[in-house]
């Protein structure tokens, strides 16, 4: 029964560990005739394929919907100055959120070469990882822990 036992808690904390194991995003929105969204998990590797929504100044609507390509690449060009957000979704829990500030017309007459926006991935997999880890051992710990006292009780009475 403990053989069981133990194997049962083992694929519990696999399954629950694997989210640790996904990938963190990155990205940079680069001006080219227009905006360059460049999307990319944190190995390298592109977001292919992945859904692009784009909201201009004020506005919950869309300004532009779309794909990026093989290549995690999608380009905009904006029709006014001020804050615009480029959001990137693969469809399975990845996501990733760009701002950027569009500058007058007159103030800029050349857009800057380096990546205007940039997101990074807020910690490390092995962080991630041990921090997964150690939830599932705490509450497993917590569920022993509350099961042996039961059976305590029992023995006494």
């Amino acid at each position: 029964m403990r053989v069981w036992t133990l194997v049962a808690v083992l694929l519990v904390a696999l399954i629950w560990s694997s989210p640790a194991w996904c990938h963190g995003v990155e990205g940079h929105i680069t001006p080219a005739q227009g905006y360059l969204v460049t999307a990319m998990y944190d190995d390298g590797e592109p977001m292919s394929y992945s859904a692009v929504e784009i909201k201009g100044p004020d506005s919950d609507i869309a300004f532009q919907t779309g794909r990026t390509d093989r290549n995690g690449l999608m380009m905009f060009r904006p029709d006014r100055p001020g804050p615009w957000q480029a959001v990137v979704s693969d469809g399975m829990g990845h996501r990733l959120a760009l701002d950027l500030v569009v500058p007058e017309p007159d103030a800029a007459e050349r857009p800057a070469e380096s990546p205007v926006a940039t997101s990074r991935p807020s910690g490390s997999r092995i962080a991630n990882t041990v921090a997964g880890l150690g939830i599932i051992f705490g509450l497993m710990g917590t569920f022993y822990g509350w099961r042996g006292r039961r059976a305590q009780r029992r023995d006494v009475c």
